[in-house]
């Protein structure tokens, strides 16, 4: 009756996991998800580098299979961006989890959805390859002589769930026969991005802490409009010598913004109202919270034509690092700080 329900559970679902270099940019990423989004709506994003998609109801339309499928996303994120990306192919998120680990040549890894293939993928790997344990999991059950999926698999429910805990050895134990309750759950980016810059030795200069926060800016903000986000807020972090922390927030008075002048003044502010002198600084931290599309920000009308000079030069650094890589181009000032 057991393998029944098992089999039963998550029958018809068709999962792509995709996974980008971890060091991917984030408009890159972005764009990658627009790809996907243009083959499947159910879509999640699993920030900074991966996703998982279900393409149950894509796979006619397209007129392919699911690893043809695969395949054709991976070639359009080749050929428009460039990037390359690792997609498992599987009956659920456990099975396509574990296979974009171990794309073939092609990129791209496909598991049958028969039980008996599902069996034969995950049972004779090592306990520590099952998608979601964790390190502490994976040497207690090793102590306990249980090395592979398989001998999880096959221990009874309750004695993994006395060597685990309740509901995670549940979970694990139905992973490694092959269940996965998991749905797709089409979600956004996330609604907060933040940085932190700690100094490599206890700092009272404030000009050495501007310049960090001024990289802070020029970092989120670059990470921002490569999401085609832009944030109502800013909270800054202040980090002393003896581990104690100040914390300010302050809204975005001009609206929402992912410009890093808005970012910088919002920072600079915050700083200079909090009225340190002699105070050790360890670390600052920026983060921008209440996220929005940027699509749907509204920018004010600008008179100032500094500001605009500034605004267009931010497109242009924005495109040069897009090419060239992250940090190529960026204010002189943001390379006084350490760390």
């Amino acid at each position: 009756m057991d393998g029944e329900h098992d089999q039963a559970v998550g029958a018809g679902s068709t999962i792509l996991h995709l996974r980008c270099p971890s060091d991917v940019d984030p408009e890159l990423y972005r764009l990658l998800l627009g790809l996907v989004a243009d083959v499947t709506p159910v879509l999640q994003a699993l920030p900074p580098s991966a996703a998982v998609a279900d393409v149950s109801g894509s796979v006619q339309f397209f007129d392919h299979d699911p690893a043809g499928l695969a395949r054709m996303i991976r070639a359009r994120a080749l050929a428009l961006y460039g990037l390359q990306v690792a997609i498992g192919v599987g009956p659920n998120w456990t099975v396509a989890a574990m296979a974009s680990r171990e794309p073939g040549q092609d990129g791209v890894r496909a598991v049958g959805s028969s039980p008996e293939a599902v069996a034969a993928f995950l049972r004779p790997r090592p306990v520590g390859e099952l998608d979601g344990i964790g390190r502490a999991q994976e040497r207690t059950l090793t102590t306990y002589g249980v090395h592979t999926i398989r001998l999880l698999a096959e221990l009874p429910e309750a004695t993994v769930q006395r060597v685990l805990g309740g509901q995670a050895g549940r979970l694990l134990r139905e992973r490694a026969r092959g269940v996965d309750r998991r749905r797709v759950v089409p979600a956004e980016l996330p609604h907060g991005a933040d940085a932190q810059r700690r100094f490599p030795t206890d700092t009272l200069a404030p000009d050495l802490v501007r310049s960090a926060l001024l990289s802070l800016a020029v970092e989120l903000g670059e990470r921002l409009r490569g999401r085609r986000q832009a944030a109502k807020a800013v909270t800054l972090t202040v980090t002393f010598a003896d581990r104690t922390q100040l914390h300010r927030s302050r809204r975005l008075s001009g609206g929402p913004s992912a410009h890093t002048d808005d970012l910088r003044d919002a920072a600079y502010e915050m700083y200079r109202a909090l009225g340190l002198q002699r105070a050790r600084v360890r670390a600052v931290a920026l983060r921008c919270e209440e996220l929005v599309d940027a699509a749907a920000a509204f920018e004010q009308l600008s008179f100032d034509a500094n500001r605009e000079h500034r605004l267009r030069a931010e497109r242009a650094v924005d495109v040069l690092n897009a090419r060239f890589g992250s940090g190529t181009v960026g204010p002189a000032a943001t390379y006084r700080h350490a760390g």
